[in-house]
């Protein structure tokens, strides 16, 4: 009868084990199906920002972090004043959760783009909402005049334009809400303390004058810093040669107030900068307006930040700041 007993545990115990081995092998197989369901899910979740110009993706990039996948239009390189939309880059706009971009005046071809796209999950981003425009009027060309579009300059226009990307990522992203907020509000102190530092450098410095040998750019960097700024270009895009009265005013500019360098852009070819340079004795420096960078520029991981604290330790130099 014990026997009979043993025989019968023994055939439950087996039993079991088998139920157990064929339940962890199910188990098994299913996990990690249901991990990569999961992680599709999570990509899915993500939102999917397009932006125009470097600024606008650095932001959104560390608004977002690990919830968003950001995408610069421009190609590395690529000077935005010249681009044009291909259709690969309407379809992305299209593809979307977010569009953002800096506004009319910097992308006058957006509007025209929008009203062809019939997305009904995509939230457009003008970054310029809440920004004072400023008017530029030169001091050599009193007839030239339009909006300036280069309003992340001031980087209390650069605060308002993350607190723009933080309202459409939020009321796309809801229920991330203080994720996303607590990363703007960090990023916005970063800001804060760039602001100060800049109001607290330029008092100390010798000369109060810079001169670009690039298109106008810095006037919303000039206006909040209290410097006068002068620049080689009749506007905002650098296509149009500089007449040659505006380059012996520059040169005459130069040598009146001592200076003893001359700023260059970036991704365009310095000729106008080095002919006054040479006229003059200056020396070159560059001064990045940040429209875009370079793809060695961004293996490199540079940031906005980063960009602007170029700039400072440049200005420094050609303003003989102590």
């Amino acid at each position: 009868m014990a026997s009979v007993k043993r025989v019968s545990i023994t055939r439950d115990m087996n039993a079991n084990i088998r139920l157990i081995i064929t339940l962890f092998l199910a188990t098994s197989l299913i996990l990690p199906s249901c991990a990569q369901k999961a992680e599709k899910v999570a990509e899915v979740k993500k939102l999917k920002v397009v932006t125009t110009l470097f600024p606008l993706y650095d932001f959104a990039k560390t608004i977002g972090g690990k919830n968003v996948e950001v995408t610069l239009l421009l190609p590395p390189g690529v000077e935005p004043h010249s681009y044009e939309p291909k259709p690969a880059d309407i379809l992305k706009i299209h593809e979307a959760d977010l569009f953002v971009y800096t506004g009319r005046f910097m992308e006058p071809w957006v509007e025209d783009i929008l009203k062809g796209i019939r997305s009904q999950r995509l939230l457009i981003i003008d970054s310029s909402r809440g920004v004072m425009l400023m008017e530029e009027k030169a001091e050599r060309h009193e007839h030239r005049s339009g909006i300036d579009p280069h309003i992340w300059l001031d980087l209390s226009n650069a605060e308002k334009m993350v607190d723009n990307i933080l309202d459409g990522m939020t009321r796309k992203d809801p229920a991330n809400t203080a994720f996303y907020q607590n990363n703007a509000e960090e990023y916005k102190k970063k800001l804060e303390v760039l602001d100060r530092r800049f109001k607290n450098l330029f008092p100390t410095c010798k000369k109060k004058i810079f001169v670009h040998g690039g298109h106008s750019s810095f006037g919303y960097f000039a206006k909040r810093y209290h410097l006068r700024y002068l620049s080689a270009y009749k506007g905002f895009s650098p296509d149009a040669e500089p007449a040659a009265r505006d380059m012996v005013g520059l040169t005459r500019k130069i040598k009146e107030y001592g200076l003893m360098h001359i700023y260059y852009e970036e991704l365009v070819t310095p000729k106008v900068a080095e002919t006054i340079a040479r006229e003059t004795g200056s020396k070159l420096l560059m001064l990045h307006a940040a429209h875009n960078i370079t793809r060695e520029d961004i293996e490199k991981g540079i940031t906005f930040l980063s960009l602007m604290e170029r700039n400072e330790e440049n200005l420094k130099i050609g303003l003989q700041c102590q």
